[in-house]
Order: structure tokens, then C-alpha cells, then sequence
């Protein structure tokens, strides 16, 4: 049989040595050693094959808009938030779907392959979703994009929020999102989270709330989030993102609020990079890491998967489209230097994050979707340490995107002329 493309001898995440066999849009099948012809051939041999990383938490409409209106001075959420009020109202449609092409096309470069991007639904003119459908269907042939319509100004503190929402939502827009903490009262925000359950178990849709993300521990919407995820039948569909308050929270009150969110069955999205410049803002010393509890989660079998959130936006100066970035910040701030933690961390930005979005046909398996990345390094954690060059990228049987490995040479006497840092073998 001729294969339409043949990955040989790569090392899955799981440490196995495998061929990867594909054929149109689909892998064929998976195996130690494949004798067959392919039309092309990707030698492998030593090299780190991943099924294609996954965003599940970010800002797509905002994107590489850094400095307009204006820089944030402050540094600060709040800050951001009022920044992104003025941008979204001159931003024209073309402008974002520009910016946003060109991140995707960060992305496919780097193997990140499907995005959930969370899209203001706050302005009555919604150019935000008109740009990011249109970018939908653009990227459709080599990244999944998924997008959540997003209430930035609150559902109900916005003049329009709710009908906006729903527009959002009649246009094309494929999950239910919100911002509880954002609402003017406590009460608001809970009622703010029935209502948008509600609306997303009517129409079967998914929910991604923007969730008590602020170092104020009496914010304690995820609570709320479990209670109607229950009561709606909602289970496995819902995520709370951010949940930063969680950081400040009185560790009594976490040991009843965690085994909550296991039995909802919520998915929880921290955004390392983010939450570690954003929080922690009001303090001086100590001072706060701003990110949610991310083991103590997992331990209950909760799904945490990092999002990337931001890159070079009102809120966030940097950013690549790397998920190891996210990942290697992640581990960091969560302490989660164990080699098996951090081989978690990058399963948690490919197979985690495919589920908790619902990405479907996902992995390497026969009969998956054709889409993985092939790596310069030996294994994940190696991947992570070093965020390495991604040698190929293969979107549903397609290379879209070739990297060179990054060797340096050397003038050294006495010493190897070249060397690419992989951590040397045991």
C-alpha cells in the first residue's frame, strides 16, 4: 500500500518508538516498524512526535494589538480591561482578522493546532464576532477554532450584554461564556451564572466562564459555576477559567469547595503567564503568585489544562504562541518539578486540553485526525526545557510548517563543533 506520508522512528510522549503511517486526512495506522512506500518521508529517528498542542484559553480579537490604544501602565487586569473598551470601538473588522491571521499563522508554526478564543460580545456593532468567524473559516483547514462568546463588561452590567450575548451565540458563536466577578454585586454574578447555564443547556452548548479571576478570596463564583452545572445537567461540558481567588482562599474552605468542582465535573483553565503578571498587583510583600491550585485540583481527578490567554494585548507585553512557554511558566509557578508533574505539564497542553474543549478524532491513533508535531528533542520534559524547534508540523495529513534544527556551532579547542543541548543520555 502507498501511504501518503510516512513519519519513521519517532518517539511518542508515552516513551514508545513508533512509525506513524497517513493517509489523506487520517492516521492508518501506528506501529513499531511499517514496510511500506509513502509519497513522503519524515525521518524522525530520535525525535519527539506529539499530537499538535491545544489552547484552550485565549483572546484571539485583541491579539498583537500591544500599545493601542496605548501601553498599560499600570499592569493591571482592570486596567486592560478599560484599554481594551477604547480599542475594540476603533478596531476595524479587517484590522482584527489581519492581526488574528497572523497569530494563527504563529501558531500553526509551532504546532498549536486548535484554539478556544474567548470574543468580547459587549459592543452593540460585534465586529469582534463578525472578524473572528471570518478567521474561523479561514484557518479551518489546518487549526480548530472554537470561540466563546464573551460578555466582557458583565451579561448584566453592560447596557446590552445579554442580547448581545445571544446574537453572539444566533451568528455562529459556539460556547457560553461569562465573567461573574466583573458584575456589579455578588448576587448579580451569581444570577449571571444561572442564566448563562441555562442558556447553554437549552441549546446544548458548551460553557467557559471567566472565573473569579482576582486575588479577592470572597469571590467564589466557581462554587455558583458547580451548583448550576449540576443543576443544568451540565457536566463534562463546563470550565472555570482563571480561578485565581482560589490562591487567597482559606484552605478549610477549599477542602469543601474542591470536591464540588470534581463532582460537577468542571474543568479548570489556569493561564500561567498571565495570572503571574496580572494578580498580585495590590501587594507588596509577600506577595502573591496569582495562580489557582493546580495539584490539589488534580489530586481529586480534576481536569487542568494551562491556556495561554494573552500575547501582546492590553494586558500582556509578551507571548509567542508556544504553548511550552505556557507550560514551562506553569510548572514553574505550580512547583511541579517531579518528572512525572512535569511530563504532566506537557500532557496537560495537548491530550488534557484537547478534552477539556471537546476536540474530537484527537491523538496519535488509527483513525485520528493527521495532525502532529515533530520536535527536536528526546521526550516531553526535554521538550519543555528546552521549547525546541518544531521540525514539522502535519495538519490533518498536511506539513504546513518546517522548522531547522537550532545546533550551535562551535570554535572551541578540545570541544564538540556543534551541539543542540538536549539532556545528555543516562
Amino acid at each position: 500500500m502507498m501511504f501518503d506520508l510516512l513519519v519513521k522512528g519517532g518517539t511518542l510522549p508515552d516513551g514508545r518508538v513508533a512509525d506513524i503511517a497517513i493517509a489523506g486526512e487520517r492516521i492508518a495506522e501506528i506501529a513499531p516498524k511499517i514496510a511500506a512506500e509513502a509519497r513522503e518521508v519524515i525521518d524522525a529517528t530520535g525525535d519527539l512526535v506529539a499530537p499538535p498542542f491545544v489552547d484552550p484559553h485565549f483572546h484571539l480579537d485583541a491579539t498583537l494589538s500591544y500599545g493601542l490604544p496605548r501601553v498599560n501602565g499600570s499592569g493591571t487586569l482592570l486596567e486592560g480591561i478599560s484599554l481594551w473598551g477604547e480599542l475594540r470601538e476603533i478596531a476595524t473588522v479587517d484590522e482584527m482578522v489581519t492581526r488574528a491571521l497572523q497569530y494563527c499563522d504563529w501558531a500553526a508554526s509551532l504546532g498549536l493546532l486548535a484554539i478556544r478564543s474567548h470574543v468580547d460580545t459587549t459592543p452593540d456593532h460585534l465586529n469582534t464576532v463578525t472578524a473572528m468567524l471570518e478567521v474561523r473559516e479561514k484557518v479551518k483547514d489546518y487549526i480548530d477554532l472554537q470561540l466563546v462568546a464573551f460578555p466582557q463588561d458583565g451579561l448584566y452590567r453592560a447596557p446590552n450584554g445579554r442580547e448581545n450575548l445571544i446574537r453572539a451565540l444566533d451568528m455562529g458563536v459556539e460556547v457560553v461564556g461569562g465573567i461573574p466577578h466583573f458584575e456589579r454585586t455578588m448576587a448579580e454574578g451569581a444570577a449571571s451564572l444561572a442564566d448563562l447555564c441555562e442558556i447553554a443547556a437549552t441549546r446544548g452548548l458548551r460553557v467557559d466562564i471567566h472565573c473569579d479571576e482576582t486575588d479577592d478570596p470572597m469571590s467564589r463564583h466557581i462554587e455558583t459555576l458547580a451548583y448550576e452545572t449540576q443543576r443544568r445537567g451540565l457536566q463534562g461540558r463546563v470550565a472555570g477559567s482563571h480561578l485565581t481567588s482560589m490562591h487567597s482562599m482559606d484552605n478549610y474552605y477549599v477542602s469543601k469547595l474542591l470536591p464540588l468542582i470534581a463532582e460537577a465535573g468542571i474543568a479548570a483553565i489556569p493561564n500561567p503567564l498571565i495570572n503571574i503578571v496580572l494578580q498580585g498587583r495590590h501587594d507588596t510583600f509577600p506577595k502573591r503568585r496569582g495562580l489557582t491550585r493546580v495539584k490539589e485540583m488534580q489530586a481529586l481527578g480534576i481536569p487542568v489544562g494551562w491556556g495561554q490567554d494573552c500575547v501582546l494585548d492590553p494586558w500582556y507585553s509578551l507571548g509567542t504562541a508556544d504553548m511550552l512557554d505556557v507550560a514551562f511558566m506553569g510548572m514553574h509557578v505550580a512547583q511541579m518539578t517531579h518528572p512525572d508533574e512535569m511530563a504532566r505539564c506537557f500532557t496537560m497542553v495537548t491530550e488534557t486540553n484537547a478534552a477539556i474543549i471537546g476536540l474530537e478524532d484527537y491523538g496519535l491513533k488509527k483513525g485520528a485526525k493527521a495532525s502532529l508535531v515533530v520536535l527536536d528533542a528526546a521526550g516531553p520534559v526535554d521538550a519543555l526545557r528546552l521549547r525546541p524547534a518544531r521540525l514539522a508540523v502535519i495538519a490533518k495529513g498536511k506539513v504546513i510548517a518546517r522548522t531547522p534544527r537550532a545546533d550551535a556551532a562551535l570554535s572551541l579547542p578540545g570541544r564538540p563543533a556543534s551541539l543542540n543541548r538536549r539532556a545528555p543520555r543516562r
